[in-house]
């Protein structure tokens, strides 16, 4: 079993590699020229059909996406930087740029609701992580504590 040390010099690494992974990934949904009206009608169309579910449009679809495609940036930045803020803030920078990026980019369209949706699921990643911070610095405590006493 690795030191402490060794877990958190471990820990940079292989979040640096999924943020890698998770920027690609970002970058080529928004930013390639392809639409996805289509898919968000299809998607937006199935949940409409299932029981009480008629009132979520395309809108909302689109919306949640967006939290969803976001909460990772915020869950890894925050396990990186051991600070919740720091990721909703870049989030919030990231999808400002994006949203004018989309400017020029033929069938894309800036929205400010879809910043509000970003910065939304980069704050909800953040409190994951955070909750998931603050379980393990709890139970070091705890394990800490046991040590000392025993």
């Amino acid at each position: 079993m690795g030191s402490q040390a060794d877990s958190v010099t471990r820990r940079p690494a292989w979040v640096l590699a999924c943020l890698s992974l998770y920027g690609v990934a970002v970058l080529l949904v928004v930013l390639l020229p392809v639409g996805y009206a289509d898919i968000v009608a299809a998607v937006s169309d199935w949940i409409q059909q299932l029981p009480g579910l008629a009132p979520f449009g395309s809108g909302w679809i689109e919306f949640g996406a967006n939290i969803l495609m976001f909460a990772p940036l915020g869950l890894l930045l925050t396990l990186l930087f051991r600070h919740p803020w720091y990721g909703v803030a870049l989030a919030l920078a990231l999808s400002v740029g994006v949203e004018v990026a989309q400017v020029i980019i033929p069938s894309r369209h800036p929205s400010l609701r879809d910043v509000a949706a970003n910065v939304a699921g980069a704050a909800l990643g953040a409190g994951i992580a955070w909750l998931i911070i603050r379980s393990q610095q709890r139970r070091r405590a705890r394990a800490v504590a046991r040590a000392a006493a025993g």
